[in-house]
């Protein structure tokens, strides 16, 4: 425990947490029933995004394939609002892009980057995401197994609304 401190009528802790960081790699591969190119314009369409990324509260256009977001997100008992900005890179529709993210809030920091590759088989479309992430601060206390659990849990979250509005796109059209 740190230091004590006089402090009023008593002796308080100061206690000060180690500036944490951790670096995970996240995959996967995710199929969506409904055409590659339904699937990339919802993957790089912002109202889709705002929708589907679980805690994300808004999402605006900033510049050509950047944007700005506001997420309410945690892992375990460390909570918190983040802003973050999203760029979309080396886009070749409808097959390709990388995502960049970089967000901070009260609780830590979250920077990443991922690439998805989108190949169409027979009307579906099979998702391979793989990308690095720095997660820092009291969120990343809290340990990588359990910032991965919720990792996979949120992607499942995002490509199942993913797949809702990709079908609905398609039947719209």
């Amino acid at each position: 425990m740190g230091k004590l401190k006089r402090c009023g009528a008593g002796n308080y802790p100061i206690t000060k947490l180690p500036n944490y960081t951790i670096q995970m790699k996240i995959e996967g591969t995710h199929k969506i029933s409904a055409p590659r190119d339904r699937v990339f314009g919802a993957l790089i369409d912002p109202a889709v995004l705002q929708k589907c990324i679980p805690g994300c509260e808004q999402m605006q256009k900033t510049g050509e394939n950047q944007f700005s977001a506001k997420l309410t997100a945690g892992v375990g008992p460390i909570k918190g609002i983040f802003t973050a900005t999203v760029s979309l890179e080396d886009i070749k529709a409808p097959e390709h892009y990388k995502l960049v993210l970089e967000g901070k809030g009260q609780p830590g920091f979250v920077k990443g980057s991922g690439e998805l590759n989108l190949k169409e088989d027979a009307g579906e479309t099979s998702i391979e995401y793989a990308g690095d992430v720095n997660v820092g601060g009291m969120l990343a206390s809290v340990g990588q197994r359990m910032i991965q659990a919720t990792a996979n849990m949120l992607a499942g979250r995002f490509f199942s609304c993913l797949e809702s509005e990709a079908k609905a796109c398609s039947q719209a059209s």
